[in-house]
């Protein structure tokens, strides 16, 4: 009997906390959108959008809730229609496309520094090799199998430390 007697005592509180806990508030905002909330409306929402507020808490004489901050603390924002579903749309649409670009651009990007280290690897080879001093062989304007001069050397050097420049250390 006891036992029977806590558990109806333990449920009405918990039905009693439960029942507190709910929206005390309700209103439209000026979207058009209903707003239920625990806490009062804000003090830019009209007594005529307020549907459900707790007993004595709203009035003609009393138009906003006792605990709510005072107009002027508040600062008035002007409100902004809600957004279509197209326009919605197009916003998706674009921030799509910005991320679809910076993902090529980064794509391209990191491409083209492969292709600078590949390159620069190239250059390092081909000073080693000039700076050796062993024959290098070319060909010549007819097509004949020929070697590099010292003038010629010189000129591929000059261009292969124009190269290595760009080329990080």
């Amino acid at each position: 009997m006891a036992n029977v007697l806590i558990n109806t005592v333990a449920g009405a509180v918990l039905f009693g906390c439960a029942a507190l806990a709910q929206a005390q508030y309700g209103w439209i905002d000026a979207k058009g959108i209903k707003q239920y909330s625990d806490r009062p409306p804000p003090t830019s929402i009209p007594l005529k959008n307020i549907f459900k507020a707790p007993k004595g808490q709203l009035s003609a004489d009393n138009p906003q809730p006792a605990e709510s901050a005072p107009a002027a603390a508040v600062p008035a924002t002007p409100s902004k229609a809600a957004p279509t579903l197209a326009e919605r749309e197009a916003d998706y649409v674009k921030r799509q496309k910005t991320a679809a670009e910076q993902e090529k651009k980064a794509r391209d990007d990191k491409a083209n520094a492969g292709a600078a280290a590949d390159n620069c690897s190239r250059a390092r080879s081909a000073k080693h090799t000039l700076d050796s001093g062993t024959r290098i062989s070319t060909t010549d304007a007819n097509g004949e199998k020929a070697f590099m001069d010292d003038a010629q050397r010189a000129a591929e050097s000059a261009r292969v430390d124009k190269m290595l420049a760009a080329c990080p250390r």
